[in-house]
C-alpha cells in the first residue's frame, strides 16, 4: 500500500491519495520471492487500485501523483461538504471517472453513493468503515482504512472541530467518545488540516477534549472554518 499527501493551497487542507496492490499482486510477488534467484520470474507491472480523500484543490502534484504510480483512481471519499475539502472535485471527474462517496446525495453538482455511519464498503483492493460524526457540520464522517483514521476536520492533532452551537459541541464529543475515542488500540489520525497525529495521544493530550471534560458548561468552540 502507499500513501500520499498533498497540502492544497485553497483553504490550507490537506488531501490524500492511496493506493493498493491488487492482492493477486501481492501473491504473485510472495511467490516470486520463494524461488531461487535462477528460477524467478520478473513480474508485469500492474495497476494499482486507488482512492482519493477530500481533493480540496487539483494541484498538478496530485495528477502526477496518480499517473506517475500508474494508479487507477477508483474512487473520492468526502469526509464533509466544505469547500476547502471538495473544491477540486470538478476537474478531477473531467480528468477521471471516479464514484463519489459522502453523506450527501450530490458534492459539486456531482451525484454519489450515499453512505451513513456503520458502512462497510468494499471499493476494490480496499476496506472502508464509515463512522458519522456530527458537529462541524451534520455530514461530518470519518473513514477508517486498516489502522489509518481520515477525520476531516472532526479531530486535528490537538483540537477538535469548531461548531456553531453548545448543541452541536456537545453531540460532536459525545461521537468522538462513543464511536472514535472508543476504538480499540490505536490508529493513525490523517486530519483535513495540519499534521497527522495518533489516537492514542488526542486521548491523552487533546487541548479541546481535555478543555470541555474540566468544563462542561463552557461556550462552545467557534473557529474560521477554511
Amino acid at each position: 500500500m502507499k500513501l500520499f499527501f498533498q497540502y492544497c493551497s485553497y483553504g490550507f487542507s490537506n488531501c490524500y491519495i492511496m493506493g493498493a496492490e491488487p492482492a493477486a499482486q501481492q501473491a504473485a510477488a510472495l511467490q516470486a520471492t520463494a524461488q531461487p534467484l535462477a528460477t524467478a520470474q520478473p513480474l508485469a507491472a500492474a495497476q494499482m487500485s486507488a482512492i482519493i480523500v477530500d481533493p480540496g484543490s487539483m494541484e498538478n502534484v496530485i495528477l502526477e501523483i496518480i499517473e506517475n504510480n500508474n494508479f487507477d483512481l477508483r474512487a473520492v471519499l468526502i469526509t464533509h461538504d466544505h469547500l476547502s475539502h471538495v473544491r477540486g472535485l470538478r476537474t478531477l471527474k473531467r480528468i477521471y471517472d471516479v464514484e463519489v462517496f459522502a453523506v450527501n446525495q450530490t458534492i459539486m453538482d456531482h451525484k454519489t453513493t450515499i453512505v451513513k455511519d456503520g458502512d462497510r464498503i468494499k471499493i476494490r483492493d480496499f476496506s472502508v468503515e464509515v463512522i458519522s460524526i456530527p458537529g462541524h457540520s451534520s455530514d461530518s464522517v470519518v473513514y477508517r482504512i486498516d489502522n489509518l483514521l481520515f477525520t476531516g476536520d472532526v479531530l486535528t492533532a490537538g483540537l477538535v472541530g469548531g461548531t456553531a452551537s453548545a448543541y452541536g459541541t456537545t453531540t460532536q464529543m459525545n461521537k468522538l467518545r462513543s464511536r472514535l475515542l472508543s476504538l480499540p488500540g490505536d490508529y493513525v489520525v490523517l486530519p483535513g488540516h495540519g499534521p497527522p497525529s495518533t489516537l492514542e495521544a488526542e486521548r491523552r493530550f487533546n487541548t479541546d477534549i481535555l478543555q470541555y471534560d474540566l468544563n462542561r458548561s463552557r461556550k462552545p468552540v467557534f473557529r474560521l472554518d477554511l
